[in-house]
């Protein structure tokens, strides 16, 4: 398993606009319409990678936890299905239903959102404000396939904590881990 961390896009950058289709319900979904009031949060992630199927429990009870507090979560996929078939937009849908998300989860075939994003890895994360700005960039928590640290969320849940109560997001952030973002 190849261990690649997040590229670390600087805080306060701009979220770029995106129009994706959602492997689930087959709708075109764009960022201005799946926004949170308070807060967006933005994951790349796969079905394959161990990193994040270590993690995707914790995806859905984060998007549960906080949808109610304005923070919505988009999964986005931009795995080169045609070297990685595991990732396919069927077997998206399946895996988003199997883990029960209660979020978009889109397939950037292009790979230019993760392009925009300058997304890395999977999972990489990416919390913007009401106003699509960057506030943290950074890991879920210190938890890793295999070193027996539980699957928290804590690193992302300080952020979304301190978004939602008004207060400046702790900008030494960690930078994500996984798998690398398989390019065409």
């Amino acid at each position: 398993m190849a261990r690649t961390e997040s590229n670390m896009l600087p805080l306060g950058t701009k979220a770029p606009d995106f129009k994706l289709v959602d492997t689930v319900d087959d709708k075109i979904k764009s960022l201005q319409e799946l926004k949170g009031t308070t807060g967006t949060l933005v994951m790349f992630i796969c079905n394959h990678c161990p990193f994040v199927i270590h993690v995707s429990s914790q995806l859905s009870q984060l998007a549960k936890d906080y949808i109610s507090k304005g923070i919505k979560c988009i999964a986005i996929s931009s795995n080169d299905v045609d070297n990685y078939p595991q990732d396919a937009p069927h077997l998206m849908k399946k895996n988003a239903i199997d883990n029960a998300y209660i979020f978009p989860y889109l397939y950037d075939q292009t790979q230019e959102v993760a392009k925009a994003y300058d997304a890395a890895c999977t999972p990489d994360f990416f919390l913007f404000d009401d106003k699509l700005e960057l506030v943290y960039a950074g890991q879920l928590d210190d938890s890793r396939p295999g070193n027996s640290i539980p699957v928290t969320g804590k690193d992302i849940r300080a952020a979304m904590d301190a978004l939602i109560n008004n207060e400046t997001v702790n900008p030494n952030q960690k930078p994500s881990m996984g798998c690398n973002i398989k390019w065409k």
